[in-house]
């Protein structure tokens, strides 16, 4: 694939036809002709060199501004040509363009680049020289509508300068909403255009102007392959009979971890060793062609230069599903690629499907099936675990054993050769026992297909995802400040919101956020919050964490005041957060409660904020909010912040699905994170 870029003026021929405004310009190749340009146009001009190897122009020297006369054009012409050289030496140089000089106005950029996963995507935000500085941009990924538009320019930080910040008039966003349209049509209807960007557009009082355009094209055009998706059935992950190719009765081996962690699966097992007779107290086979049942799942351990050969005695003996834990496919080069689609290959030849290779396996607690070496098994939940690494799934397995979580599944997705992502996705929404669903990413070949996939997932089941390579190594090479500024994390981010993602940046945070959202209500309605606390110093904290990650407070209306002030003490803050003080008691809350039960109409969730004292107990508090729960739609928040004193309290609110957290910036952090999914609001700091 060669790329190259066009020059400034084919830029801006192109976007005239989008009917985006651009400066008059001339092309000229000696200093009489410049000078010519420059008074036929009318001073002041600009002029800029022209170059397919001098990228930034003014970094070389090769822009200058003001020009005003027709002698300013000739000397300017010489200046900028010897400065051009100077910078690079070697560069191919086309002449010289002379352009009206836009009249000043706020800098803006408008760019867009091809993503390798996701397809086109556009940037926009505060543009000029110092826009990798600055950073206040913000992108979407085509197709976008004309709200989605809006909503781009209105999340800026910048923002108030286009309304009119401190009696500044305001600046024509109609048109300014325009263009952008224009540019997205721009961009998608050029399928050979791979980056650009406007920088800057100049906006002003009333209409607009491109100063600056780089556009760069490609001579083949982006297209990510759609693979086949064949459905696979739910029972495919719940086999009655399983078969370890490879089992062993040495400790030092992977068939041995793998037959070990099986040995509490209640269905039957079945170790395949040509060797020996008996493996770990189960009768052994020579091949899984011996065995003299149906055979639901084949875990396969043996060397990858045999695994050709298993699979084709897999396929023969009519197994469903093979998962082949082996590694040494195409994670090792062309060679191991090759052996890869062999095996796929032969699989398909039979119908059998292909978890990994080079994985770890499945794990689905509830039903006491581990094909995979984790020291221990994780316990059954309500959590399905989908990774692209085995290394984080032995250590959030071994991590979920002492923070008492369980799991519904957990998939070590490996090469992904056959099944991948998507596929899991499909099994763990039909799954009864997944109530919440983590992933941990590194990469996505099919973007749009995840999108498609993943957002119908996130409708019936939340979805919480971790996507490493966040760093933006390599960006300063990038051709356009676009390429800089819109990195491929950055892009996965978008794709996650917009397709109902929930996006965090810890495992700890993933697991906070699957806990709280594998409640029955999942999500609250809107923004606006109470809080409900016996703790003074707590209210405090909460309404600062409350402001940090965009939780909208309300101000209590003066008749809920009233109907408070008939049961709480006279000294309470009357105001929310509601302090109920240090010694409110069983009946205190549950008066509070049914107070704001009866104007549920006036919030959308409920921090409720307990700590150990000897006036309340755990169990009290957890039987109102039990209550609390049923009688309203309105979501519900618990933080309990003390040690092993509020247990009895944990585990009943645990019993009926309602989340309790012992940390109260976690408590906002989570919910910030979900309101930025849900409503896009103020970042909401890492998670």
């Amino acid at each position: 694939m060669t790329q190259k870029m066009l020059s400034e003026a084919e830029g801006y021929d192109i976007l005239r036809k989008y009917d985006i405004p651009v400066p008059e310009y001339q092309i000229v190749k000696n200093g009489e002709d410049a000078a010519f340009a420059a008074e036929k146009m009318g001073c002041p001009v600009v002029m800029k060199i022209i170059s397919p190897q001098i990228v930034h122009k003014s970094d070389a020297g090769g822009v200058m501004v003001g020009i005003g006369s027709r002698k300013a054009a000739l000397g300017a012409f010489t200046k900028i040509i010897d400065n051009a050289k100077a910078y690079n030496a070697g560069a191919q140089i086309d002449g010289v363009m002379v352009e009206q000089q836009a009249e000043p106005g706020l800098e803006l950029i408008i760019g867009g680049r091809t993503d390798p996963a996701f397809g086109k995507v556009i940037t926009f935000g505060m543009g000029g020289t110092m826009v990798e500085l600055m950073k206040d941009v913000t992108l979407r990924i085509l197709p976008v509508t004309e709200d989605e538009i809006r909503q781009m320019v209105r999340e800026i930080n910048a923002y108030p300068l286009i309304t009119g910040y401190r009696g500044a008039k305001p600046r024509d966003e109609e048109t300014l909403v325009r263009i952008i349209g224009n540019v997205c049509r721009f961009f998608e209807e050029n399928e050979h255009i791979v980056e650009f960007d406007i920088n800057p557009l100049r906006l002003y009082e009333s209409g607009a102007c491109a100063v600056d355009a780089r556009v760069i094209v490609s001579d083949t055009v982006h297209a990510v392959e759609r693979k086949e998706r064949i459905p696979v059935p739910i029972e495919y992950f719940t086999p009655r009979s399983i078969a370890v190719i490879g089992a062993s009765q040495d400790s030092t081996k992977m068939g041995y971890a793998v037959m070990h962690n099986l040995l509490h699966f209640p269905g039957q097992l079945y170790p395949v060793n040509n060797k020996r007779s008996e493996i770990q107290g189960l009768k052994a086979y020579p091949n899984i062609t011996a065995i003299p049942a149906p055979v639901d799942m084949a875990v396969i351990t043996v060397p990858a230069i045999h695994v050709p050969a298993v699979v084709e005695e897999c396929g023969a003996k009519g197994v469903p599903m093979v998962v082949i834990v082996t590694a040494g496919f195409k994670e090792m080069g062309p060679q191991g690629k090759a052996l890869e689609d062999r095996v796929v290959t032969i699989a398909k030849g039979h119908g059998t499907r292909i978890i990994g290779p080079n994985c770890l396996g499945v794990i689905v607690p509830p039903r006491g099936i581990d094909t995979t070496y984790v020291r221990q098994s994780p316990k059954p939940g309500n959590i399905a675990f989908l990774s692209q690494s085995g290394a984080i799934i032995n250590t959030v397995v071994d991590w979920s054993l002492a923070q008492n979580i369980g799991f519904s599944n957990v998939i070590s997705v490996g090469n992904q050769s056959d099944l991948d992502f998507l596929d899991y996705l499909q099994y763990v929404e039909k799954d009864p026992k997944t109530k919440a669903i983590i992933m941990y990413i590194e990469q996505i070949n099919d973007g749009k297909a995840f999108m498609e996939v993943v957002s119908k997932v996130a409708q019936s089941k939340p979805v919480i995802a971790i996507k490493s390579g966040s760093s933006r190594r390599g960006s300063a090479a990038a051709s356009s400040h676009t390429g800089s500024l819109s990195g491929s994390y950055d892009v996965y981010m978008e794709a996650f919101r917009k397709s109902g993602v929930i996006a965090v940046h810890t495992l700890t945070g993933a697991f906070l956020a699957a806990r709280m959202l594998a409640h029955p209500k999942r999500y609250p309605k809107g923004r606006r919050a109470v809080v409900i606390t016996n703790a003074g110093g707590f209210a405090v904290l909460s309404s600062d964490y409350a402001e940090r990650y965009g939780i909208e407070l309300i101000d209590l209306p003066r008749n809920v005041i009233e109907e408070l002030n008939e049961f709480l003490p006279d000294f309470w803050n009357k105001g929310n957060p509601i302090d109920l003080l240090g010694d409110a008691t069983e009946k205190r809350f549950e008066k509070t409660f049914d107070v704001l039960i009866k104007h549920g109409d006036l919030w959308d969730m409920a921090f409720i904020v307990d700590f150990p004292n000897l006036v309340l107990t755990s169990e009290q508090l957890a039987k109102q909010i039990l209550r609390f729960s049923e009688r309203t739609e309105n979501r519900l928040i618990v933080t309990m912040l003390g040690g092993d004193s509020l247990n009895v309290g944990r585990e009943m609110l645990k019993e009926h699905d309602i989340p309790s957290f012992d940390e109260l910036d976690f408590t906002f952090r989570v919910m910030g994170r979900v309101l930025w999914q849900m409503f896009r609001v103020k970042a909401p700091g890492l998670l």
